[in-house]
């Protein structure tokens, strides 16, 4: 007869405003994990759903507490009872996860205070500003401080799930569990995915006049010099207001937005890369290549083997994304 091992326990936390699709597909993929280890006698996950009216009541006993995504815009700075559970539950060795949003609550509870931790890119300059302390790394889909653990974007709760079956189950049953759910269980990172996307409200004119422009030329050669004549500005008091305004120097702005503009062609045309790089800027296609590996995590014929979609080639023949570089 075979003995069941003593189940690992996992608390996911429906806190006010949580992504619900989130909570039950990690409770899913956890009861999927759990198939295949009952088989077998080996340790399985007992999920515990708890919500703020039940921490009271609530076994404070946990491997891990996760805390999902939202799309409310739900982040938990005065649910102080919340915070101080949570911090109970770390003293006592529980690990505290969060995904996207999530690590809003993780950081007004004091926990993440001196630690590195990922959220949803685009959250990252509010995050920055809300816990100055923190350690903020966007361009990773999951980080992993051994007692406390954080996944970034809006569906990295699947990471964050695999992640969780990986540290208690082990990798035989992750490799199961992505077959059986037709998912990539590595290799991801939010820098695949991340837009650049500059601020365009920031009051100051001329430097919005100046984006404008360098979004219909950002391939010519231009320099700062030639920028601040542009702008009527000298070049130290040029490069003072852009940056105050976009949060960049003008050469990483410009970097950040011809990238933007390769994914997009990429994305969208079959055309050499080379061209592709010739098209946004970069004389030299090694360059492109390496800037673009940097900015992205991958290189252009793996960006556009992932995100190309169906398009016209040059003689307007539908055909689908290359599958070489």
């Amino acid at each position: 007869m075979t003995t069941l091992t003593k189940p690992h326990s996992i608390a996911i936390f429906a806190y006010p405003g949580v992504q619900m699709s989130a909570v039950l597909g990690l409770a899913d993929l956890f009861s999927i994990a759990n198939r295949y280890t009952l088989k077998h006698g080996e340790a399985t996950l007992y999920i515990t759903e708890i919500n703020k009216e039940t921490l009271a009541t609530t076994p404070s006993t946990f491997d891990a507490v996760i805390l999902p995504p939202n799309l409310t815009g739900s982040r938990g700075e005065n649910e102080t009872s919340v915070h101080q559970w949570l911090q109970a539950r770390h003293s006592e060795g529980t690990v505290i996860c969060s995904v996207c949003a999530g690590a809003f609550w993780l950081g007004h509870s004091g926990l993440l205070k001196g630690r590195p931790a990922t959220t949803h890119w685009l959250l990252g300059d509010v995050f920055r500003t809300t816990f100055p302390e923190t350690e903020l790394h966007c361009e990773h889909l999951l980080i992993d401080d051994n007692d406390i653990v954080t996944a970034g974007g809006l569906m990295a709760w699947l990471d964050l799930g695999l992640y969780v079956v990986n540290r208690w189950l082990g990798p035989h049953v992750v490799s199961k569990v992505a077959r059986h759910l037709l998912i990539d269980p590595s290799g991801r990172e939010q820098r695949n995915y991340r837009s650049f996307q500059p601020p365009l409200n920031h009051g100051d004119d001329i430097i919005l006049k100046l984006q404008h422009w360098l979004e219909a030329n950002s391939k010519m050669t231009i320099t700062i010099s030639s920028l601040a004549a542009q702008s009527c500005l000298s070049q130290r008091t040029f490069l003072r207001r852009f940056k105050a305004a976009t949060g960049y120097t003008p050469n990483s702005y410009l970097q950040n937005l011809r990238m933007e503009k390769a994914r997009g062609l990429l994305e969208r045309m079959r055309i050499p890369i080379s061209e592709i790089g010739w098209r946004v800027g970069y004389q030299d296609p090694s360059a492109f290549s390496r800037i673009f590996k940097t900015t992205t995590g991958l290189s252009a014929g793996e960006y556009r083997n992932r995100f190309g979609v169906y398009t016209r080639n040059m003689d307007h023949t539908q055909v689908a994304p290359s599958q070489s570089t």
